[in-house]
């Protein structure tokens, strides 16, 4: 039985002809997004976004969604509160969210938080992320190595006004010293949250193959179970790279 999945988008940066992201993602972040996770036999995509009524999340929607992904960016304000309400419910029942970088910011990552989720940044045109796992036994490290590197990103640093997480799978290094906890899960009610900072709207992220990969896992982790089987269990190993990393 499929994970059933809707990836979230507030689709405005890829609208503007002025903005880089559209011709980064001419389909959208979304789009994106929804073509990597519908080539996994196990998992079902569809996506919503925030123009469409009740931004693409009615009750119907919702209500056949295992797993919300979620990227916003300029509009968090615009979401309806109401939505939001529907969401915190959903989750608290069972299903699983995803947070992508600068949803760190949305109205639903910090009412499921209950802190501002307040962090500092930084953006380079030549800055590189090392993302390194320092929990290789969590299912969403699942099939990665010890580390990766983001060629160009937007620095995200501590400090992160979170609650601590449940688990930290990833920690994140930059060029000028900054760490940050860029992977981390949380379980409120019945679901699971997990939320992931590479994700900056004018470089191709979503289109590395590790990031790639960390949603898949994030998805299939978060998922609720079905028929008592839930789509990933159990512990994993992660994989040394064949190569020293780069100083």
């Amino acid at each position: 039985m499929s994970v059933k999945v809707t990836v979230w988008n507030e689709f405005r940066h890829e609208k503007d002809p002025n903005h880089p992201c559209g011709r980064v993602y001419p389909k959208g972040i979304h789009g994106c997004i929804a073509d990597f996770l519908n080539q996994n036999d196990g998992i079902e995509a569809r996506t919503a976004t925030l123009d469409e009524p009740e931004h693409g999340l009615t009750d119907e929607v919702l209500e056949d969604t295992d797993v919300l992904t979620w990227w916003g960016h300029m509009a968090h304000h615009e979401v309806s509160d109401a939505v939001v309400d529907k969401i915190q419910q959903r989750v608290l029942n069972g299903m699983g969210l995803i947070l992508l970088h600068s949803a760190h910011f949305s109205k639903i990552f910090r009412r499921m938080m209950g802190t501002s989720c307040g962090l500092r940044w930084r953006e380079l045109a030549d800055e590189h992320e090392r993302v390194w796992c320092v929990d290789p036994s969590h299912p969403v490290a699942e099939g990665l190595g010890e580390c990766f590197v983001v060629p160009h990103t937007e620095m995200y640093g501590e400090h992160f006004d979170i609650p601590d997480p449940d688990a930290t799978v990833f920690i994140s290094w930059y060029k000028g010293g900054e760490v940050f906890r860029s992977g981390c899960c949380w379980h409120r009610g019945k679901g699971k949250i997990f939320y992931f900072s590479p994700g900056h709207e004018t470089f191709p992220i979503y289109k590395q193959e590790e990031v790639q990969k960390v949603i898949t896992n994030a998805v299939l982790w978060a998922a609720p179970a079905k028929n008592g089987v839930f789509p990933m269990t159990g512990s994993v190993h992660a994989k040394v790279p064949p190569e020293p990393y780069e100083k």
